[in-house]
């Protein structure tokens, strides 16, 4: 995931590292920083060719490593609904960003938690629902809300403080 520049802490180490690369001329080191990063390589090219004096922003950076991470793990289905969660409260809050770009703070671990949560709070369904879907009951079914996925991510990433 991050194998030729290592994970970034921050969106400034990113630009740097850029800088560096655009002054050596290295423009497949560039792109390669972009996809490891997360960012579109018509940004890479727009930073490179000189259209924009920096390569990402904050929450670019922030939004770029849980794109990477998520495509890395392969999610579907509801873990992409929790993980465009993360994004969108990414995109709302700069203290949220700044620690989402944070080294040792993996997307699976707070998906985990996420998981781990779900098992927590699991219910037994009403036996006519499992008997409308066909299957036997009893079955019980625990899954995070939204509100438990801002949560957790709150907790994780920045330690409960907002």
């Amino acid at each position: 995931m991050f194998e030729k520049f290592g994970e970034f802490t921050s969106f400034e180490e990113i630009n740097k590292k850029a800088e560096e690369l655009k002054a050596a001329g290295d423009r497949e080191g560039l792109l390669k920083l972009c996809e490891e990063n997360g960012i579109d390589r018509e940004d890479g090219e727009d930073y490179m060719s000189g259209v924009v004096d920096e390569l990402t922003t904050l929450k670019l950076a922030a939004i770029g490593k849980i794109t990477v991470e998520k495509a890395d793990l392969k999610t579907k289905g509801m873990v992409n609904d929790w993980t465009d969660i993360i994004i969108q409260m990414i995109e709302e809050d700069e203290k949220l960003a700044a620690a989402v770009r944070s080294k040792g703070k993996p997307l699976y671990k707070l998906l985990g938690i996420l998981l781990k949560h779900g098992f927590e709070i699991k219910e037994k369904l009403d036996d006519r629902i499992v008997k409308a879907a066909k299957l036997d009951p009893p079955i019980y079914l625990g899954i995070p809300s939204s509100k438990d996925v801002k949560e957790k991510a709150r907790e994780y990433y920045l330690g409960g403080k907002e």
